[in-house]
């Protein structure tokens, strides 16, 4: 099945993964292009809405002009030019407002002589007027031959002052004249719009700009949305009319929260499936390392029962027979055997109390007492052990009270003990100490001068099944699970447990276990 269980991993990195991948950026890629299309869409219409709005205002103006233009030339008959005084002024305030004069041009004449100039305000003005007409503004006009009676306009800035003129030709027998319409550029701006654009300023802003880009009426416009500007149509078309809607604002900002929240939608989804896609495979290869270990694990458990069970039987099996040369001797199995039983009960233990940890079943029987009582029956169950490979057990062990389980503790230095025994090679003592902490509580830590642990194995030490890359290399016996249970023991009376070790100049592994006065949450029954 391990051909198997390869190909399934190797699917699952090389395909499955890939894959969410793709489909995350398909799935970003496709909300981004809906989000940038609504964008168009939205901004194409908030620039439909306010072309439409400048197109319309424009217009206004000009038609009002024009339909100014169309009452005067009503009120106008060329062949009698003395009656268009009586017949126009009655009624020009009402119905011509911005119209300031009328002049008629005898275009037959060589200086284009002036035969009537009506002005509904006479003033300085008037004369100043009718030069700047002759000499500058006639010859920019659109003057036909034959005459043409179509109404044009001229809009031009002269000295600094702006003029808008209305005029047509007109032929009266022979004579070609021509009808000027002065139209009060100052009263257009300060009257003329403001009555036109008042009731529309609540749904827009507009401004009126020349040439130049001066503002001529209206509030200079700041907007973010879209500005559209246009020249009105036949009038004054050397200016220009600003427009940008007010909603197209709020319109805008409402995009961009729905573009925001799209694409932070879009943004969560993906980080949630790149997430859930990272621990589906980190939960595999943890599956995979777990796995590996676990059989680690049980052959090394296998190992370790198999050893003390093979000494004990061969011990046994000599003193049954009687194969014994000496009462020393026999005394020297006996104490074999039992130590490999003391041994053996250990390793049971150990696998016992690990299995209770990985079902939540690891109460404690908490109670006062002296760690180093506790310390020093740990110490004499594996001295023979010790004795047997050189090494001296050396105890300082300082009174020091603390509420504990008795038999965990007891557990956890043997393991630590264990430990030394089995890595320190080399070492000739083992140092183990007890004291109190200041503030309560007691501290007890073991310390070899073996060849130590190298430093990318000490954060991982305490884990469950993982074993230093030294006991791996040289085939050490050990099941893994011994400083994981020393960790969870501390843990539960509310302590600690380190490692410091030093792999140059003079070696040392010091493991120290820290425990409280009480555990936390602790109640004297």
């Amino acid at each position: 099945m391990s051909w198997f269980r390869r190909l399934r991993n190797a699917w699952l990195y090389f395909a499955v993964v890939p894959a969410v991948c793709l489909a995350v950026l398909l799935l970003a890629g496709f909300a981004l292009r809906t989000t940038v299309q609504v964008e168009k869409s939205r901004q194409q219409s908030v620039f439909d809405a306010t072309w439409s709005v400048a197109s319309e205002r424009s217009d206004r103006l000009d038609k009002m002009i024009i339909a100014q233009d169309n009452v005067v030339a009503a009120s106008i008959d060329l062949a009698r030019t003395s009656s268009i005084a009586a017949r126009w002024l009655p009624t020009a305030a009402r119905e011509t407002p911005t119209v300031r004069a009328v002049v008629v041009v005898d275009l037959a004449t060589a200086n284009s002589e002036v035969r009537a100039f009506i002005s509904a305000n006479p003033g300085p003005e008037d004369d100043a007027f009718r030069r700047v007409l002759v000499q500058r503004l006639l010859p920019q006009m659109e003057l036909h031959s034959p005459p043409e009676e179509q109404l044009r306009h001229l809009h031009r800035s002269v000295v600094g002052k702006s003029y808008l003129l209305s005029y047509w030709q007109h032929l009266i027998g022979d004579r070609a004249l021509l009808v000027v319409v002065w139209h009060d550029v100052s009263r257009l701006v300060h009257e003329i719009m403001p009555q036109l654009y008042r009731e529309l300023d609540k749904n827009s802003r507009m401004n009126v700009v020349d040439a130049h880009g001066h503002v001529l009426f209206g509030p200079p416009i700041r907007v973010s949305g879209p500005l559209v500007s246009l020249p009105f149509p036949t009038t004054l078309y050397e200016w220009r009319l600003q427009v940008a809607l007010t909603s197209a604002e709020g319109l805008d900002e409402k995009t961009r929260r729905q573009r925001i929240v799209t694409l932070g939608m879009v943004a969560l989804a993906a980080l949630i499936v790149i997430a859930a896609t990272i621990a589906l495979v980190r939960a595999a290869s943890e599956e995979r390392r777990l796995a590996a270990l676990k059989g680690d694990f049980v052959a090394n458990v296998s190992h370790e029962l198999k050893t003390p069970l093979a000494a004990v039987r061969m011990f046994g099996e000599m003193l049954l027979t009687g194969r014994v040369a000496s009462d020393e001797k026999r005394q020297e199995y006996l104490q074999i055997i039992v130590g490999e039983s003391e041994r053996l009960t250990s390793l049971i233990d150990n696998v016992l109390d690990f299995a209770k940890v990985e079902r939540g079943k690891d109460a404690y029987d908490f109670s006062e007492g002296d760690l180093a009582t506790v310390a020093r029956r740990a110490i004499e169950n594996l001295r023979y052990r010790a004795e047997s490979q050189g090494i001296e057990l050396a105890a300082e062990l300082s009174p020091a009270l603390c509420i504990h389980d008795e038999r965990a503790l007891e557990l956890a230095t043997m393991n630590l003990l264990d430990n030394a025994l089995k890595y320190a090679l080399g070492t000739k003592v083992i140092r183990v100490f007890v004291e109190p902490i200041a503030g309560g509580g007691a501290r007890l830590s073991v310390s070899d001068d073996g060849p130590g642990i190298d430093r990318e194995d000490c954060p991982r030490i305490f884990e469950r099944f993982v074993r230093g890359r030294e006991a791996r290399e040289k085939r050490t016996r050990g099941s893994g699970i011994g400083l994981a249970l020393v960790k969870h023991i501390a843990e539960s009376h509310g302590g600690t447990v380190t490692v410091v070790s030093r792999t140059h100049a003079v070696a040392e592994t010091t493991f120290e276990i820290r425990i409280p006065a009480r555990p936390p949450g602790y109640r004297r029954s």
